[in-house]
Parts: C-alpha cells; structure tokens; sequence
C-alpha cells in the first residue's frame, strides 16, 4: 500500500490522496496567472469565499464550480476529483510554446470564460423569466 501512494506521490502531484480541491483551485488559479482577488472578481464572488474555497473551509456552488473549471481552462472532474484534464506536474517540464501557440491559448482562455460567464448569465435571465411567468400565471 505505501508503494501505491508513493508512486501516486511522484505521478501525480494533484492526485486525490495527495492534493485537496482547494490545491487543485489554487494551482489551477496561479497557472492562469491570476490573483485571488482578480479571480474573486471574475467571479462575482467576496475574496473571502474564494480564499475559504481554497483553504478547504467552503465548497462552491455546481454553477461556481462550472464557471471556475472554464475560467481555469481545467475540467469540472479534475477540480472536484484530480481525473480528467487538468494541471501536469510542476516538475515535469512541458515543450516551450512559440509566441503564436502561447497567444492562442491565452485567447482560447479567455474565450471559454467568457462563454461560462454568459452561459451563467443565461441561466439567471431563465430563472427571471420562468419567476415572472409563475406570477403572471
């Protein structure tokens, strides 16, 4: 068993026996390069939620958790579970990008929460609606 979660240990820096989903928030957060608090903002949430997420104090809400795996370019799976796509080990060393692959991925990110943010907003106006036809009814 001990050989089991030493091997875990060297393959898998974010695994579920080795790291919790406030580490997996967190690694994820500062290889997007964001702050705790432009991430907060990002968002729509108090720094101190944020930090109590990543401090394993709190866990966010399903559409939080929607809105941080697309805003951290990681799954939902990885953030909850360490299984799906997600952040490589920090030791291992990764092909440098070219300028052009760099900027495109930055554009993909941004992109992708830009979706989640509007994906999340649609599904507050369809809440607003569904309030108002439930009253008109």
């Amino acid at each position: 068993m001990a050989e089991t979660s030493s091997e875990t240990r060297t393959g898998n820096w974010y695994a579920a026996d080795v790291a919790t989903f406030g580490d997996r928030l967190a690694g994820a957060r500062e290889a997007a390069g964001l702050t705790q608090e432009e991430l907060a903002q990002r968002l729509g949430v108090r720094l101190a939620t944020l930090q109590n997420w990543e401090e394993d104090l709190a866990e966010p809400r399903g559409n939080r958790l929607q809105m941080l795996a697309g805003m951290l370019n990681v799954s939902l799976a990885w953030l909850l579970t360490a299984e799906g796509d997600g952040l490589a080990d920090p030791n291992e060393s990764a092909p440098p990008l070219t300028g052009e692959a760099e900027a495109a991925l930055a554009e993909l990110q941004r992109l992708r929460a830009g979706a989640v943010a509007l994906a999340d907003k649609l599904a507050q106006v369809e809440r607003r609606m569904r309030q108002a036809m439930r009253s008109v009814a």
